[in-house]
């Protein structure tokens, strides 16, 4: 098996791994993207670049159609906001894909860390499998 059979098969058996988190495997193919846990050390406003697992999509009915996404990489997770037009633009990618990549704009207000979402992409490796999330409906 490879590396990405190997771990895609244990989320597939299991849920998860028993090994490093997926996201470790490809950090070197990423070498423009952040890792959550380096996000602290970001200026506020600039543009930076996340990816991981969606681990969890929210679109409360009190945020006037904004939507949060946490993604976890190896270190931890990043926050990101969805503005509502561009909810629209990329509503099939936020809402299908298992694994995202995403542009945007660092905020940090008060020891608050989140990225303001620019652009969003699928994150389409064999080595970060698909995982369940915790989802709006």
């Amino acid at each position: 098996m490879s590396l990405g059979e190997r771990v895609q098969a244990d989320f597939s058996l299991m849920g998860l791994t028993a090994g490093v988190h997926p996201m470790a495997h490809v950090r070197h193919a990423l070498p423009e993207v952040w890792r959550a846990s380096d996000l602290v050390l970001g200026k506020n406003g600039e543009e930076v670049v996340v990816a991981g697992s969606v681990i969890c999509r929210q679109r409360p009915g009190t945020a006037k159609g904004f939507v949060f996404i946490s993604l976890e990489d190896e270190t931890g997770v990043a926050n990101c906001v969805v503005t509502p037009p561009k909810f629209e633009a990329y509503r099939l990618v936020i809402n299908l894909e298992p694994a995202l990549r995403i542009t945007g704009k660092l905020q940090i207000q008060h020891g608050v860390v989140h990225i303001k979402a620019h652009t969003i992409a699928a994150l389409r490796l064999d080595e970060v499998p698909a995982q369940s999330s915790h989802n709006f409906h």
